[in-house]
């Protein structure tokens, strides 16, 4: 009798150890494909930086070396304003991009689930599906809320990072956007 009882909790005790292991193991796979976009918008961010470095030097060439620099302005003054002159006239010939301000829609808390259309599907499987409903690029916010609108259930801790990276390592879907992403076929019809 003793024997059993120490085997049941022996197992018990496994079992529990599996659990916890199997959720350390989903949280470090959250964490490093947290980090894996962290990375890719690092290196946005250094490609942003490089090539606002480019845009200063060509700037500030044309300014000492421009043939609309008088003769003798030598003075730092002299070469602020002229650059100042240049960067406005510039700015003012540049065609003015209509203004893109990129919004984050909200997660919505304590949603409940109007359906279960979304219960045995993948992340992917789901997406897809919500896409072509929308018929627009959305942000990962806006599929979670659908998500769990859908009856989706999340085993993670971050539901939105895991969206965003299984969308990411997806070839059907691409980013069109700091966390929104579209479908790169529509439907099958649209494609041909």
């Amino acid at each position: 009798m003793a024997n059993e009882t120490l085997i049941a909790r022996l197992e018990q005790s496994l079992r529990q150890s599996r659990a916890a292991r199997t959720r350390l193991s989903a949280r470090l796979a959250e964490l490093e494909s947290e980090a894996e976009i962290i990375r890719v918008e690092l290196v946005e961010m250094d490609t942003l930086a490089g090539q606002t470095e480019a845009a200063i030097f060509r700037l500030l060439s044309n300014v000492m070396s421009g043939p609309a620099t008088p003769v003798g302005t030598t003075s730092v003054g002299e070469l602020q304003i002229e650059l100042e002159r240049r960067l406005a006239a510039a700015e003012l010939s540049r065609p003015q991009p209509a203004l893109q301000r990129h919004t984050v829609p909200p997660i919505k808390n304590n949603i409940e689930a109007i359906n279960d259309r979304f219960f045995d599907r993948t992340i992917p499987q789901a997406a897809t599906m919500i896409l072509r409903e929308a018929g627009e690029p959305l942000h990962v916010n806006d599929i979670y809320n659908r998500l769990m609108e859908g009856g989706f259930s999340f085993t993670g801790h971050n539901p939105t990072i895991s969206i965003a990276v299984s969308l990411n390592r997806n070839s059907r879907f691409r980013k069109v956007a700091p966390g929104t992403f579209d479908l790169v076929i529509k439907d099958a019809a649209k494609a041909s």
